[in-house]
């Protein structure tokens, strides 16, 4: 039976991250990774830029639940270690106006590729098409159980498709020998549980390491889609489909507002979507797939560079100049706005017209599913780990990181910057 010092759950951005610097660490590493490549959620990211980081890293981007661990977390390795990670692995990045970071290339190929590189490097022991199918504790540490789908011995692959590096197969249950392929158990000290979130399960990021934690007593706080697009049944979504404007957008949850978010608006058949939408998911998401609340709408202002005031002698003085009411809104929003509204226009009703441009209200009857949600809230309780190390409090030696914690950071990077600094922390304890 192979031992290891430490074995990764999951070889997205925290998994390779904690491969990495547990082997730094010099100690023997194995990284698990079910799908047939590492890092598929990486090459997604950022519409295939891979926003890495962003100028701002804190805990204040967080939801409060993970405020407190986050904050720790990013008090051992911030912004400038994430920072100077990269730059020792050769990846030069570039600061948008917006705060964003991204690679010089503008590709996501390159980030996963300097994290190949450095698990290339250190002679990190790696299993593709390898799930953990079960996982236990024995004297000194534990067993993981492991299926491979593909035959014997493992190999990791560039994005390429060469071989990068080999290392022997695990044995099989039956005794098969290297090349057949088979299930393997394996023994270590300490595991790292990297496996993601529920977000775009195709690219291998489906839950499934959350039965992992909670075998060991670990609450799972419910997982819901979070940066999602809206359900929404309106006839401005049909006769506006496809428009997207600038708006301020407001979530509304049982009549309270709760955040405002100014970006794109976009509308489309099944609802609305736009960044300004995504925004303001997460607490939606929450409401109505964990906590059963239906009494849910978005407020948006489609004008938020006019006060009511300043729009409304807007208005008037186009009225007095005999401008008609179909051409009234001309200049100011796209000429679908003016077909939509064309029987409230009509009546030349300057309170209703401005109401309707500055506190449009769309009932939500949902989210989009985890095939589009850019990310998950929930996952393991945070207070069920140890601050400064992500060690279980539960079970000693287990640690958990990335997207398998209760911690969901605002669209931006801030996800991306929670994977590293999580998995260099929890790859970096002794």
């Amino acid at each position: 039976m192979i031992q290891y010092d430490v074995v990764v759950v999951g070889g997205g951005a925290a998994g390779m991250t904690a491969a990495i610097f547990a082997k730094r660490a010099g100690r023997s590493v194995l990284l698990c990774e079910k799908m047939p490549k590492l890092g598929k959620k990486i090459l997604a990211s950022g519409a295939g830029r891979c926003n890495i980081l962003s100028d701002k890293v804190g805990a204040e981007f967080y939801n409060t639940e993970a405020r407190a661990l986050a904050a720790s977390v990013f008090g051992q390795f911030g912004k400038d270690k994430i920072l100077g990670f990269f730059k020792e692995l050769g990846l030069e990045v570039y600061t948008q106006d917006d705060g964003r970071m991204f690679p010089v290339t503008d590709q996501a190929s390159s980030v996963l590729k300097v994290l190949e590189m450095e698990l290339e490097r250190l002679k990190v022991s790696v299993g593709l098409n390898c799930e953990v199918k079960n996982l236990h504790i024995i004297q000194g540490g534990f067993e993981l159980k492991l299926s491979q789908a593909t035959p014997s011995p493992f190999r990791h692959t560039s994005l390429d498709g060469s071989v990068l590096w080999r290392i022997s197969s695990l044995p099989s249950k039956r005794g098969r020998g290297p090349g057949e392929g088979g299930r393997g158990d394996v023994r270590c000290g300490e595991v790292i549980l990297a496996g993601g979130g529920r977000s775009y399960p195709a690219l291998g990021s489906d839950g499934n390491a959350y039965a992992l934690a909670q075998k060991f007593g670990h609450t799972i706080v419910e997982p819901v889609p979070s940066t999602v697009a809206l359900l929404v049944k309106d006839p401005w979504c049909h006769s506006l489909q496809g428009q997207k404007i600038r708006a301020a957008v407001t979530n509304r949850i049982q009549n309270k507002n709760i955040r405002t978010v100014s970006g794109e608006l976009l509308f489309t058949q099944y609802g609305l979507s736009g960044t300004a939408i995504l925004d303001v998911s997460e607490e939606i998401s929450i409401a109505m797939n964990r906590e059963r609340i239906r009494e849910i709408q978005v407020e948006a202002d489609l004008l938020p560079s006019f006060s009511e005031e300043a729009l409304k002698t807007e208005l008037s003085r186009r009225l007095a100049r005999g401008i008609s009411a179909e051409h009234l809104l001309e200049g100011l929003l796209p000429a679908k706005f003016s077909a939509a509204m064309k029987s409230l226009l009509g009546k030349k009703d300057l309170a209703a017209i401005i109401l309707d441009l500055k506190h449009r209200r769309f009932k939500v009857d949902g989210t989009r599913g985890w095939n589009e949600a850019e990310f998950t809230a929930g996952g393991v309780a945070t207070g069920e780990v140890h601050v400064k190390t992500l060690e279980s409090k539960i079970q000693k030696g287990l640690y958990l990181a990335g997207e398998m914690l209760d911690v969901n950071g605002h669209r931006g990077g801030h996800n991306l910057a929670w994977a590293w600094a999580s998995g260099a922390v929890a790859g970096s304890q002794k």
